[in-house]
Order: C-alpha cells, then structure tokens, then sequence
C-alpha cells in the first residue's frame, strides 16, 4: 500500500502531489537571504504530513490547523489516492466543514482528479466517521496488524518533529501504557494477546484493591475479626430478644400503649380544634355587642331647643320637625338590625356554652389518661427498655452492615488472590515468550534487529541495540541504543540528532521487516538530514534509496541548507524524486497558496 496522490477541490491555494513509487522528496527552497537563519520558515513541509493524517481520517481536534482556521480552510475538500496491495486504487474524500463524513471510490487507474465528482457517483458517499474507519480498514487490509486497526500503526509511518524524541511511545499515545504497548508488541513479532491479558488483569487487579481499600476504610479498621463480629453481633440479639419479652410481660390495665397515646393524640387534637372555634365565636360576640353599641342615637331634640334658647338662637319649629323625622327613620333602621345582631348574638351564646361543655369533657378525658400514663414506675422502666432496645437494634444493624462489609472484603480479597495469581501467571508467560523471541535467531524481532542495526551502523559507523525485556513489574521495556567499539550502551542516543536517526532507522526496519505481508509500504519523515553533517547524510540517503529499490515508499522533508555538499555541485535528487518544491520568494512558494495563519 503506497501513497499515489494527494489534492483538492481548490487547486489555485493547493496544487495537487502526485506521489512516485520510490523515494519521494518535499524540498524547502530559502532563496530570501533574511530567511536563512531563522529556525521555522512556515512553508507548509511539515503540515503535509498532518494533511495526509488527516485524510487517514484523524479525529476530528480543535487545535488541528485546518479546524484552528476555519476562516481559510472550512471550504476546503481533499482528496487522498491510495494504491491498495493488488494494485487497484481507492480515492478518500474528506472536507473541512463536512469532516465525519467521507466518501470512497474505488478505481484501476492511478492520478485521477474527482475533485468535482458528484457524491451520488462515489462508491460510498458521506458515510459517517466511525463507519469509515472500518470501511477504510477493510479497504486498506493491513491485516497484519490485526486485531487492532490501521490507524495504530500510522504514528510510525507519519513521523513529525514531535514523533522524533522517542523511538516507540509517540505524541499521539497520550494514554496508558495498556493503549499502545500490547501493539507495538505485536508489531515486533511478540505475543501480544499475552501482554493485552497481562494490562486487562492488572486494571481489574487494581480496581478491586482500590474497592477493598475503600471498604477497609469504611470500617475504620476498628474491627476485622470476622468471628468477632458474629461473637457481638450474637450477645447484641440475644439481649434484644429479652428486652423485648420483658416489653411483653408488662400489664397496662388491658390497655395497649401505643392505642393509648394515639386517643391521647385524637384528643389533643379535637380539643384544639374547640379552642380554636371557641376563639373565633367570642371574636365575633365581641363585634357584635359592639355594633349594639354604636347604634344608639345620642341626639335630643328638646335638649338641642333649650339649649340654642339659653344661647339666644332661635330654634324654628320646622328645623325640630325636621330632626325629629330623621331621628325616626333612623331608628326603624336601627331597630331592624338590631333585631339580627340579637338573634346572631342569641345563636353564638348557645353555641360558645356547647364549646365550653365539650372542652371541660375532653380536658376532664385527658387528663385521666395522662394521668393514667404517668403515674406509675412501670412506664418510667417501660421507656427505658425501649430505649435500651431501639440502642441493641441500632448496634445489631451496625454490626450486620460491618459483618456484610467483611464478608464483601473477604470475598475481594479471595478474588485479589486469584487475580494475582493469574498475573503472576502471565508474567511467566511473557517472559518465556520475551526470551524465546529474542533467542530465536529467525524471530520476526531478530530480523526487525537486525535491520535496525544495519542501517544505524551504515549511517554513523556504530552498531544500534533494539531491546525488549520485562521489568519487574511484568511490564515490556523497549529500548534504542547506539553501542560504541566495544559493544556497550552509549549515551549517543540521548541527542536529538541520533534520536531521530534512531527513530528512523526503527521505522525503516518495520517496513523491510513486513516487506513480504499486508503491510504499509510507505513512510513519511520529516527534516530527515537536519543536525547531520555531510557524510553522514550521504550515508542516510544511501540507505533510503537501497530501502525504495526494495519496494518501499520513503517520502522525507528537508530544508535545501541541510542538502550534504557535494563536490562535483551535482543534484542530490533527480528531478522524478522531487515532488514537491517549497520556496520563501512569495505565497506561491507555499504548501497553501495564501498569507501565513
């Protein structure tokens, strides 16, 4: 499987790449004299690599450069031909705007353009994202590494700036160890079911030590003693059991206790009730003798006479006429309403006499009760039995939940044990297996070995070590080292320069290594000659050409100031590798025909 083409559906903001069989080269021109110190030159080599991840059908993250811009980029729709292993082609589209959905067709001619294809003509239009990764998989048919899917194994063909500062566990293994060991395992020919099983029974070993620690905890580690709480728990029931006979025993003059209270309750009740109308009718008699009261006419026509006489002011028989008349009106008014207030007062006065009987009866009733309740020692010890029973059942119900908890506890630790023991197991099997790899000289990791060696020692005259052992936590250790004359690890290995070279050379030994299977046969690499003096790099470019004529796909990035110096001044490349030219001159000269982002 090799990479065949890659464009979009704007060819005027990025031209398409048609990828060669063999080696192929991006190359950055700084033609600008003020661009040639500078450290990042923004010209798009190293975001090819993460187009091609994206066309692979990378989630879908807000820090991505394509959904980061979506003012420039949003419109945009690659396009991803890949040659498949028998030769057929099958295109991937994917949009910016659209991105979990993509298209596939399937086709037997390699470069073709379906940038403006209706999707009603595509194989498998708009299909969503999770589909496609397992339709892609199926398509791609990487099945050497199976079980686990195609996009595992991209981190080691993608290599970006970030892939190169350590040989196995790349940025994008942001997880556990459990996410990405069992398949670089598997990819170096061991047996990775053992080291998946190994993880599986380690996090359920952990989950129910954190579980039975918890527990642990609950209890306070006050009481463990299984028997001891069943020693407890036995006296606590036995001395509820005859508090509560002694409860039996008691005679309360045929009457049941609790019925007792509850009349008691009834009585409390009613007798507020009462009250509470009681209070309601004397309110109410109260306005109304008021009202009584107010209806008294003070005024005195004869009086007012004499009066305005005395004072000299003559007091017209018609003016007393007229006051007198009023006064009578008045008082038939008066009179009629009066008639009614008397009634009501009548029927509230009875009623209230009604109340005061009723409430002397119930007050006379519960009195006798509590009367009854009260005054005898028998229910001073009767409360103090039910509370020394209520305090046993409370004990008997704490003692049940810790016997639970014990038994619970036991029962993990019963299942820790076995656990344990079954890690243990595994740990023996992935060691045998470890050893027995890496003794066998015809071992898939003796040949991945070698090859890794091979080209660590062409390029910089040193032998490299690709080791893998168990720690003592049963976990698989794999290292990259550069030896020196006399076979030793060195500390080579911890510059950047030799790291990446490492990293490398462990790629390229993967790829030779499946040459044979259903296996990628392209990888990406990006400033591969940068920090490399000049012999060195002709060395590299020696082992990445012998590497293409065996069938592989190298596609590597590089600026033209790290191109090794050569005396004769020829082409380092032939021009059918160069595939791609960057240049600093204007935006034409850019991955993205447009204004830096």
């Amino acid at each position: 499987m090799k990479l065949s083409r890659l464009y979009s559906n704007k060819p005027d903001q990025f031209e398409s790449m048609d990828f060669a069989t063999g080696l192929n080269v991006v190359i950055a021109e700084i033609r600008l004299p003020e661009n040639r110190d500078k450290d990042t030159h923004n010209l798009g080599k190293t975001i090819l690599g993460r187009l091609l991840d994206f066309c692979f059908l990378s989630k879908r993250k807000p820090e991505f450069f394509l959904f980061k811009h979506l003012d420039l980029f949003n419109d945009f729709v690659f396009f991803l031909e890949i040659e498949l292993h028998d030769a057929s082609y099958v295109t991937v589209r994917r949009s910016v705007e659209e991105s979990s959905k993509i298209s596939f067709k399937k086709h037997e001619a390699r470069h073709q353009d379906f940038s403006v294809l209706p999707l009603s003509e595509w194989d498998h239009p708009d299909v969503p994202f999770e589909r496609a990764l397992d339709l892609l998989d199926g398509l791609l048919d990487w099945r050497t590494l199976k079980p686990w899917g195609f996009r595992n194994g991209l981190g080691y063909l993608l290599r970006s700036q970030n892939d190169f500062s350590d040989v196995f566990h790349l940025s994008r293994f942001i997880g556990k160890h459990a996410h990405w060991k069992p398949f670089l395992a598997h990819m170096l020919g061991f047996n990775a079911p053992l080291i998946a099983r190994y993880y599986e029974k380690e996090a359920e070993l952990a989950t129910k030590q954190s579980t039975a620690q918890t527990i642990n905890d609950e209890l306070g580690g006050s009481i463990e003693d299984i028997s001891k709480i069943e020693g407890l728990l036995l006296l606590k029931q036995k001395d509820a059991e005859e508090n509560q006979k002694l409860l039996d025993a008691f005679d309360f003059r045929s009457q049941d206790k609790s019925q007792t209270k509850e009349i008691v309750d009834d009585l409390d009740e009613r007798i507020a009730t009462l009250n509470a109308k009681r209070y309601s009718l004397s309110q109410n008699r109260k306005k109304i003798l008021s009202s009584l009261e107010e209806d008294k006419i003070l005024f005195n026509p004869d009086e007012a006479q004499r009066l305005f006489e005395e004072a000299g002011v003559f007091f017209k028989g018609q003016i007393k006429k007229d006051f007198q008349q009023l006064i009578a009106f008045n008082r038939a008014i008066t009179d009629e309403r009066r008639g009614y207030l008397q009634e009501e007062r009548i029927e509230i006065d009875a009623e209230l006499k009604g109340i005061n009987t009723a409430l002397n009866m119930l007050g006379k009733k519960r009195s006798s009760i509590l009367s009854f309740l009260s005054d005898t020692d028998v229910f001073t010890k009767y409360r103090q039995v039910s509370d020394d029973i209520v305090t046993l059942r409370a004990d008997i119900t704490s003692l049940e939940r810790k016997r639970g908890d014990l038994h619970r506890l036991q029962k993990l630790r019963s299942s820790i044990r076995v656990l344990e023991e079954e890690r243990g197991q595994l740990q023996g099997q992935i060691e045998a297996d470890v050893e027995k790899q890496n003794s066998d000289k015809s071992s898939l990791f003796s040949t991945i070995r070698l090859f890794f060696s091979e080209i660590v020692e062409e390029v910089i005259n040193r032998k490299a070590l690709l080791s893998v052992s168990p720690n003592k936590e049963g976990h698989l250790e794999f290292k990259a080292e550069i030896l020196d004359e006399s076979g030793n690890a060195t500390s080579a290995d911890l510059g950047h320069t030799y790291r990446k070279l490492l990293c490398i050379a462990f790629d390229m030994a993967i790829l030779r290594a499946y040459i044979d299977e259903k296996f990628p046969r392209f990888v990406y690499h990006d400033g591969v000659f940068e920090s490399l003096d000049d012999r060195k790099k002709e060395n590299l470019l020696a082992v990445i050409h012998r590497y293409a004529e065996f069938g592989l796909q190298p596609v590597i990035t590089l600026i033209d100031s790290d191109l090794p110096s050569r005396i004769d001044k020829g082409p380092v490349f032939t021009q059918s590798e160069i595939v791609l030219t960057l240049h600093d001159e204007n935006v034409q000269g850019r991955l993205f025909k447009m204004k830096t982002w």
